[in-house]
């Protein structure tokens, strides 16, 4: 009883706060369903039609056909989905190394991995992009899907879960004949399932929000992301806010729906990565 007279309160907060979350993102939804000259209209005072409207049209939506974002959002899927291809298997094999293989440096070479994810990225991405120009890199998606392969946040996160596998499962592996590589895939690998799509999921979002790395590479038309056509979009003297609204509700529908779908997995990997 005095269980539930604890949680009772914990969980009307954290229904607080997801309200609050959500407030926001409704505002954006109602007012994508509106003409962008009404987007401010019911603002002040603050009142239900402020979140919700009864005679919600499409147009806005409609009008997205006409603009770059369709081309953008291709584009970022692909690129998503190749540093999520590519970038978990060698996230996966730097943590197995980290956290098996027995060689000197070890602990210096995850402290600079542990570094690397604490700096922020648009720190480093100007002078970044200048060698990845001397390199002929501006412009193709080999230039754009480079800097989410090797994320620090994922290294680390699978090497906490790789931790916490007994050793004693890789011994008797070697003991088999098994080498470091079938150790990895047939026992590593499987177990971490949780831990990989958490994993996964980081890589995913980290080049799907991407605006500053994708501003100073992909600069053509052939090679725009989402977030760059998005922003595209605002006039350089007015501003159609519905039309902006929509492309914002259709960029964040996709992670959303893929967070959602996956949500208990990245939240098991993020609870187990610290057991041992």
């Amino acid at each position: 009883m005095s269980r539930r007279r604890t949680r009772l309160p914990l969980t009307i907060l954290a229904a607080a706060v997801g309200i609050l979350c959500a407030i926001p993102l409704l505002w954006v939804l109602t007012n994508s369903l509106r003409p962008g000259a009404e987007t401010f209209g019911t603002i002040s005072p603050l009142s239900w039609e402020t979140f919700l409207t009864l005679t919600p049209n499409v147009d806005n939506y409609a009008a997205l056909a006409g603009t770059s974002l369709g081309r953008g959002i291709l584009n970022s899927i692909i690129v998503s989905v190749a540093t999520v291809a590519v970038g978990l298997v060698i996230c996966a094999m730097a943590a197995f190394a980290l956290a098996a293989l027995p060689f000197r440096g070890r602990s210096a070479v995850f402290s600079v991995i542990v570094l690397s994810f604490l700096i922020p990225f648009d720190a480093i991405a100007i002078p970044l992009a200048d060698v990845f120009r001397t390199w002929n890199l501006q412009n193709t998606f080999t230039g754009l899907i480079l800097p989410g392969l090797g994320n620090g946040m994922a290294v680390f996160l699978l090497r906490q879960f790789f931790l916490a596998v007994p050793e004693d499962l890789a011994e008797a592996a070697r003991l088999d004949g098994l080498g470091w590589w079938g150790i990895f895939s047939r026992i590593y690998a499987p177990l971490a399932r949780p831990a990989m799509i958490g994993a996964a999921l980081m890589l995913f979002l980290f080049q799907w929000q991407a605006y500053v790395w994708p501003l100073l590479i992909g600069t053509d038309s052939e090679h725009i992301l989402g977030p760059v056509a998005l922003a595209n979009m605002q006039g350089q003297f007015s501003v159609d806010y519905g039309l902006m609204f929509a492309g914002a509700v259709v960029l964040i529908a996709v992670p959303l729906v893929i967070i959602l779908t996956l949500q208990r997995y990245f939240i098991q990997s993020v609870t187990t990565s610290g057991l041992k």
